[in-house]
Formats: structure tokens, C-alpha cells, sequence
């Protein structure tokens, strides 16, 4: 491979959305997947040459950061592109092709190519290339790849009510917030997300931690499964699965989500070994769920003590099943143990929670004291006020 630049900073390349032009299928997906395991979040496989003025505008209003061109399935055409991406777009582009032919090397510096890759690529040059286009890339470029937000909900004893709770929120940012928004199950290894929200999903969680290594944003696409709501669900798996997390895996697999979905929420159940994790610090906000009881007040506060040192800006104490004037430990010692006031009361609806269960009609679908409290959470995260509609046409579970 050769490179017509002479930058040799290294910069991290993660943050780089790039796009791999090629009608070739089998060179294209060896060249995204080289890309990927390079470290790069964000990769598109375009399977033609764009042919017409209109078509070649649209991939450019794309602004990717680097565009990667088939050299040899149509070198005039792939040339054409070449030159006129430079000359309308701040996009760096790549040319890959079999031959390495001094001439046709000599075309593409002239077309305005800024490296050449060779076929098979060299990981390690790849990773080169990729990194002097990130030192290149303009300060403040980056911020249309920062991602969307993440949302964490943990409990702080199981049983809490974790998964009603965030399950309900994502249909809530989905449907009334209008966001584009995923909710990954990382209560492993058996989360209820899916079973609640009523879907039967092929792939799970366990298959993005177990591929991380290879986990693009075209592989990511391919495990997700769709709600009526809008909402896209990672779930759980269906039986115990066997998988060792690790923090690397997290971290790749919330990056990936976060870089295609505006809201990203996480079911963590009471999994306290995932915030030795990086799962707290990538996380915008964590809401703490929580009953007015013994055993999750105590562990409510050691959870806070560990992960939330420096005051717990981002965190939010969630009280569900709430009951005014039940005789449990009240508000106000609730906020004299942590340290920290509830920010959030779900009252308690067992008839509502029960009929969600049985029909896997989500809370929010119906007007009711608990939907509107999850509902108030879900606009503040957005920052919208979400109406409550008319009550739906309900699904069923079992047909």
C-alpha cells in the first residue's frame, strides 16, 4: 500500500465514518471488514458506483469522512468519482485495487487519492492510512459522530422492577418522543425485555459480546429486532448463554449503538459486576430503581458509594411500586441515606404491571398513573413534553 500524504501522526480512528464503494461483493465486504477490525465504528458497504449527478449528491450530503473506491471493476468510472468527490467534498478518499500498476498509481495521486490500497490489504498499513486521515480530520468535524445519548437503568436489589421500567421508558422515547432509540438487555444471561415487550427475537446480546472484534454498525443492524412502537430491541437470550464480558466488548458494542441510535437504553437488572465495567462512565445518565425497603436502601447506598464517589451528577434515584403513606421507609430518610433526593416516583399499579405482563401491551400504550410518571421521565431525558394518546388496539402475546 502506498500513501500520497506525508502526515505521520497517529490520531484514534473510532470516531471515522467511512464508506466502501464496490460492485464487487466479495472485495467489498473484505475491505468493510478490514476496516472494521481497524478499529472504525461507523462503516457502509455501497454496492455500485453512483452513475448519475443526483445519485453522486446524495452519497456526498452523506458527509462521510472517508470514502473507499473499487478501482477495478470500472477504473474510468472509479476515477470519475475520485475527482469529483475532491472537488465538492471534504471527504478523504481511498482507492483499493489487485494491480499495482505504477501508471495507474500515478492516476489516482492526479484524481486526488490520498492512498492506495493494495489487495489483500495489509492490516497494519490499513491502520496507518486510517490514522493519518484522523490526525487530518478538522477540529470540530467530529461532532456529528459523538452519538446518541446512553441510559443506563440498574436496581438496586433484584426484583425491583428494572425491566417494566425500562422497557417502558424506550416505548416511551420511541413512540412519543419520536427518537430513534434501542434498548439493549444486558441482564444476562435470561433479561426479560423481549418476553415483556412481547417480541421472539433470532439473535441476542450474547452475539454482539461474543463478535465484538468484528461488531460494525452493518454486522450490529443485522441482530436487532424491530418493535410496533419503533423501537429497535437487542434482547436477551432465550437460554443460558455461555460468555465471559468483558470490558472491551462493552465498550464496543455501547460505542456501535450509540453512533446509529439517538437514545441508547440499557437494561442492566441488578447486574452490580457490570458497573466494574466501563458501562457507569460511558453511561450520560443511570437511573438507580429502587423500593422503599430495607435491603434496597442498603444496597441502593453501597452502589452509590462505589460507582458514584464524586456526588452522582449523572445519576437518578428511581422509587418504584410507590405508595403514598404506606408505613415503609419515607422519602426523606430515603434521601438522608444516600445523600441524594428521589428524583422519580412510580406509584404502584399491579393490576396495569400484570395485564402488560400477560398481553405484552406496553404501560405507556394506556393512560394510567404509572404511564404517565414513566412518560414524564422519558420527555425529561429528551427534553419534550410527551401527550398521552388514546388507548390502542392491544397485541397479544399468544396470538
Amino acid at each position: 500500500m502506498s500513501n500520497f500524504g506525508q502526515d505521520a501522526d497517529y490520531a484514534n480512528v473510532s470516531e471515522l465514518s467511512v464508506a466502501v464503494i464496490g460492485p464487487n461483493e466479495q472485495e467489498r465486504k473484505a475491505v468493510a471488514q478490514a476496516i472494521s477490525s481497524a478499529g472504525v465504528l461507523a462503516v457502509k458497504e455501497i454496492s455500485s458506483y453512483p452513475a448519475r449527478l443526483p445519485e453522486m449528491q446524495r452519497l456526498l450530503e452523506q458527509n462521510f469522512d472517508v470514502l473507499v473506491v473499487d478501482l477495478d471493476s470500472e477504473q474510468t468510472l472509479a476515477l470519475n468519482i475520485v475527482e469529483h468527490v475532491v472537488g465538492k467534498n471534504e471527504s478523504t478518499v481511498m482507492v483499493y485495487s489487485a494491480q499495482n500498476d505504477p501508471s495507474v498509481l500515478m492516476r489516482c495521486m492526479r484524481a486526488g487519492a490520498r492512498e492506495f490500497l493494495s489487495l489483500p490489504i495489509s492490516s497494519t498499513l490499513l491502520t496507518e492510512a486510517l490514522q493519518r486521515i484522523a490526525v487530518r480530520k478538522p477540529i470540530g468535524q467530529g461532532a456529528k459522530h459523538e452519538g446518541g445519548k446512553v441510559l443506563v437503568f440498574l436496581g438496586g436489589k433484584g426484583g425491583s422492577g428494572v425491566t417494566t421500567v425500562a422497557c417502558n421508558f424506550a416505548v416511551a422515547l420511541a413512540q412519543g418522543c419520536g427518537k430513534n432509540t434501542l434498548l439493549i438487555d444486558l441482564d444476562l444471561p435470561l433479561g426479560d425485555a423481549a418476553l415483556t415487550l412481547g417480541i421472539t427475537p433470532q439473535f441476542s446480546t450474547v452475539d454482539a459480546l461474543q463478535n465484538y472484534a468484528r461488531l460494525d454498525t452493518n454486522f450490529f443492524s443485522k441482530l436487532l429486532t424491530k418493535h410496533s412502537s419503533g423501537l429497535s430491541i437487542l434482547a436477551a437470550p432465550g437460554k443460558f448463554p455461555a460468555v465471559d464480558i468483558q470490558n472491551e466488548a462493552i465498550e464496543r458494542l455501547i460505542n456501535v449503538a450509540r453512533s446509529v441510535f439517538e437514545y441508547v437504553v440499557i437494561d442492566a437488572g441488578s447486574r452490580f459486576d457490570l458497573s466494574k465495567t466501563s458501562l457507569v462512565n460511558l453511561a450520560d445518565n443511570v437511573y438507580l430503581i429502587m423500593q422503599a425497603g430495607i435491603p434496597e436502601l442498603r444496597n441502593s447506598h453501597r452502589v452509590i458509594s462505589e460507582y458514584f464517589k464524586s456526588g452522582g451528577s449523572n445519576l437518578d434515584l428511581v422509587l418504584n411500586r410507590f405508595i403514598p403513606r404506606s408505613g415503609g421507609v419515607d422519602e426523606e430518610h430515603i434521601a438522608k441515606a444516600l445523600n441524594k433526593p428521589v428524583q422519580w416516583k412510580i406509584p404502584s399499579d399491579y393490576v396495569a404491571v400484570r395485564r402488560m405482563q400477560n398481553e405484552a401491551t406496553p404501560l405507556t400504550e394506556e393512560d394510567s398513573m404509572i404511564s404517565r410518571a414513566i412518560q414524564e421521565m422519558a420527555g425529561a431525558a429528551c427534553g419534550v413534553t410527551i401527550q398521552q394518546e388514546k388507548k390502542k388496539k392491544k397485541f397479544s402475546l399468544f396470538g
